[in-house]
């Protein structure tokens, strides 16, 4: 890892860019759900948010994820004193719980792709809260490291 130490500012760079892509994907994802969730089964609009809501989560939100991911752990392995600092913990915990919301947004464009979908469009609206709420969490820990 000695050979990466003098590229940490880059893979930061790096790292933060990649989150940019994922927030703002599982941001905008979930508003597709509401849109999509009062478009009939079927119907033209339909089909087309299945389209967009596809490319978006194979085409930036998954890169996004992994890229964040791939150069978090780098910043990890030339930073490891970090790992036991409890601010990184809780970030880490939160990390955590994206990544599962992630999940459960990838399972609800399946549905929707199967014509599945059982949720209305207000429970979109509500679950399209957490992402914000989560990266407010885990740029406060990050920045202001308050234990």
């Amino acid at each position: 890892m000695d050979f990466l130490a003098g590229y940490y500012v880059w893979i930061k760079a790096l790292h933060i860019i990649s989150v940019i892509f994922w927030m703002a994907g599982m941001a905008y994802l979930p508003r597709l759900f509401v849109y999509h969730a009062e478009s009939a089964p079927g119907s033209d609009k339909s089909e087309t948010f299945k389209i967009m809501e596809r490319r978006l989560l194979r085409g930036i939100i998954n890169p996004a994820m992994i890229a964040t991911f791939l150069f978090g752990i780098a910043l990890l392995a030339l930073n490891p004193g970090l790992v036991w600092d409890i601010w990184m913990q809780a970030k880490l915990v939160l990390i955590v719980v994206m990544s599962g919301l992630h999940g459960m947004f990838s399972r609800w464009r399946k549905q929707f792709e199967r014509d599945e979908n059982t949720r209305d469009a207000r429970f979109y609206r509500i679950v399209n809260e957490a992402p914000p709420v989560l990266v407010i969490f885990i740029v406060l820990l990050a920045v202001a490291k308050p234990f």
